[in-house]
Parts: C-alpha cells; sequence; structure tokens
C-alpha cells in the first residue's frame, strides 16, 4: 500500500471536528479483495492499452491523453465504475480522468467503456494521491469527484478518512478558478465532517443555497443500485458542491 506523506497541517487546520486527529500519511485506498471476472480480464486485453494511462512523476498532457481538448475532472476512487460510465455518457464533451486501484473495479469500467462506447473516460490505477502531486498541476482541473469514499464508521479509525484538510488544500489549488468539487456519502457523520473541512479550506465556498449546507443531488450523479438498496432501508445519501474562489 502506497503511503504519500502529506502538507503538513497549518495553524488553521487545528479545528478538528472533535476526536478526529489528522493521519501522518495520505492514502486514497485500502487494497481490498476481489476477482476478476473473464469479461473483466478481457477488457483489460483489449481497452486497457488504449484506456489505461500508465502513472508517471511528469505532468499530464491531458489533451494527448484524450485525443482533445475539453474540460478536465478527476475522479477519485470509482468502484466498479456504474456512475462514472454514466456522468461519461451524459456528459460527452467534459473529459474524465479516473483513479482506482481496485482491479475488478477497473475491469467492470474498461467493460462498461467497451459496453457503451465511451471515448472520454481515461483510468490511472495508482494511487491518486501520487497522480495529483505528480500529474496534475496547479489549476489544471475543472472538477473533482470523490463519491462514497470509506467512512470508517469506527471513532479510531475516522483519522483514516480521505477528506482531510491536507488533501481537501491539494485539490483546491488544481481547480481552475471557477471549477468545483463534489463529495457524496450515506454516512451522515461523514457528511458532517466533510462539510467542516470543505468549509475552512480557503479557496472553496459552498455552492449550495440550503439552510443545512448540502448540495441537492446534482443531475448527472444516479443513484447506484448500492444508492438505491440504502434509500430503501431509510438511510440518507448527502452532496456537498464546493467551488474554487476566483
Amino acid at each position: 500500500m502506497t503511503e504519500i506523506s502529506p502538507t503538513p497541517p497549518s495553524a488553521s487546520d487545528s479545528a478538528a471536528p472533535a476526536g478526529v486527529a489528522y493521519p501522518k500519511t495520505i492514502k486514497s485506498f485500502v487494497r481490498r479483495a476481489g476477482r476478476t471476472t473473464t469479461g473483466q480480464t478481457k477488457a483489460f486485453a483489449e481497452l486497457g492499452p488504449r484506456f489505461i494511462l500508465p502513472y508517471s512523476p511528469q505532468p499530464l498532457d491531458a489533451p494527448a491523453a484524450f485525443g482533445r481538448e475539453a474540460p478536465l475532472v478527476l475522479e477519485i476512487g470509482f468502484g466498479m465504475g456504474e456512475a462514472t460510465a454514466h456522468i461519461a455518457r451524459v456528459r460527452p464533451n467534459d473529459n474524465f480522468l479516473c483513479c482506482e486501484v481496485h482491479e475488478p473495479g477497473v475491469g467492470a469500467l474498461l467493460k462498461r467503456i467497451g459496453e457503451q462506447d465511451l471515448h472520454n473516460i481515461r483510468i490511472v490505477q495508482h494511487d491518486a494521491v501520487e497522480v495529483i502531486d505528480q500529474m496534475l498541476p496547479l489549476a489544471s482541473l475543472d472538477g473533482i469527484h470523490i463519491f462514497f469514499p470509506d467512512p470508517w464508521h469506527k471513532k479510531k479509525h475516522n483519522k483514516r478518512r480521505l477528506i482531510q484538510p491536507p488533501l481537501v488544500a491539494k485539490l483546491a489549488a488544481r481547480l481552475k478558478p471557477g471549477g468545483y468539487l463534489h463529495c457524496a456519502t450515506d454516512w451522515q457523520p461523514y457528511a458532517e465532517q466533510m462539510l467542516h473541512v470543505l468549509g475552512m479550506e480557503p479557496l472553496l465556498h459552498n455552492s449550495s443555497q440550503q439552510a443545512d449546507g448540502y448540495a441537492l443531488q446534482p443531475d448527472y450523479r444516479p443513484l447506484t443500485k448500492f444508492e438505491n438498496r440504502g434509500l430503501r432501508l431509510g438511510h440518507g445519501v448527502w452532496d456537498l458542491v464546493f467551488l474554487r474562489r476566483s
């Protein structure tokens, strides 16, 4: 597992939610067990060379990677790629750079790319924090998606959550003025932490007009099977959309 040393928290970062400590390292993923299916393996062989970009400690040439100039959106952790493929399909004029290390998930998204004839997705099968640090220049992104990151339910594990001030500062710095950061979670304590941490970042401001600070679900983000099941069981879902200040 790759571990990256984040920027040390500043004095303003000390206003963490009660009981939340900041990690010495930022990790954008946790290794998960899983078996790659025959269809996913075939997708790796047939589509991987075109749609998987090798990690490189060099700035990404996005127009060359995608074969066109278009707004660039980073997605961190796409799971099995259901929402990613949907968004790429309904937003064909945007390019989506997607980071995931889980091999069955990468294979599943490649399979969806082939089945849906998508051309605006590229995958980097590598820790997103290193991709952010090394491959994405400042003010290079038009948007960032982080949907349903691991909530680390136990309080003693909250420090492992992805959305922490050091990473948010990195992400905000890589957004263009007016660019957006869209997070979603189905765990209310994590939603509250996200709202607090994003609200502390001086480069961002909350786009929500709601009294509670949460956003209405943007029309491009679909309800996944997992999310629909949770809603039927009475679980909530919280979207947060923050914008980079000019």
